[in-house]
């Protein structure tokens, strides 16, 4: 039996899991001396990011999951500059920032078309 809840079904959530998933990936190649800086802080941001999509979508108001969402936007950045750091630390090169970044616009993309779904939905109910 699979048993799931509704937020594991949006397009979103399921990039942002694949790109999390790599990002874990990423930071087992970084020095150990990482581990409790660099490594702790950008594995928490994108984790944050799945994390925050989850939370809003079990909220029961619009501009709650409108909050979330927009949290959950903040956190994609923070990793994305988290990412910059690696760079400039010599840990990935600048085609792997490149994708990275790539892989991240395209979730900043289908966020915001999420949060602009939440706000009609909330204009409409207001409307009613």
């Amino acid at each position: 039996m699979n048993i799931t809840f509704g937020f594991e079904e949006l397009e979103l959530w399921k990039k942002v899991r694949s790109f999390k998933n790599d990002v874990a990936e990423l930071v087992k190649t970084f020095p150990s001396e990482e581990k409790f800086r660099l490594i702790d802080q950008i594995l928490r941001s994108s984790r944050s990011v799945n994390a925050l999509i989850a939370e809003g979508h079990g909220r029961f108001t619009y501009p709650d999951q409108i909050h979330f969402c927009v949290q959950a936007r903040g956190s994609l950045a923070e990793t994305v500059n988290h990412l910059i750091d690696t760079f400039d630390e010599g840990y990935i090169t600048e085609d792997q920032l490149f994708n990275f970044k790539e892989k991240a616009k395209e979730i900043e993309r289908l966020l915001n078309g999420y949060i602009q779904f939440l706000r009609r939905k909330r204009d409409e109910l207001n409307k009613g």
